[in-house]
């Protein structure tokens, strides 16, 4: 792994954002606008995903660090499961849906490496220096 200054140095961050960025598009149209709290919903959970990475990286231990990318990870999951639910209501096309499920599912995968990574390693995060 590469030197990391920032959490905006993370490719697993950057996945998320970019997920994040798809879903506010996606949502923003026809009926699925319209369901607010499906909408609503999906949103914030794409929205934990990036800012969960994002906080355990500024507590500046890998302990936390870990704890706060499985909070990441449950919101993916959590993503993922209300892209089914926008699915069966029509409110994704069958290439948009498969476009979503596919970039979650990295950014689940890009977690979970970073996450043993993290607990292989002798790394004790910053404030521990």
């Amino acid at each position: 792994m590469g030197k990391v200054e920032c959490f905006e140095d993370l490719q697993v961050w950057q996945k998320a954002r970019i997920l994040c960025h798809e879903i506010y598009h996606v949502s923003s149209r026809r009926e699925f606008a319209k369901d607010f709290g499906l909408r609503d919903q999906v949103r914030r959970a794409s929205v934990s995903i990036l800012s969960n990475i994002a906080e355990g990286f500024e507590r500046d231990g890998s302990k936390e660090f870990i704890q706060f990318l499985s909070l990441a990870k449950g919101s993916a999951g959590e993503f993922r499961a209300q892209l089914y639910v926008a699915s069966d209501q029509s409110y994704l096309t069958e290439k948009e849906f498969d476009k979503l499920k596919g970039q979650v599912q990295e950014v689940i995968r890009l977690t979970n490496e970073l996450m043993k990574y993290l607990r292989n390693s002798n790394l004790k995060g910053n404030k521990f220096k």
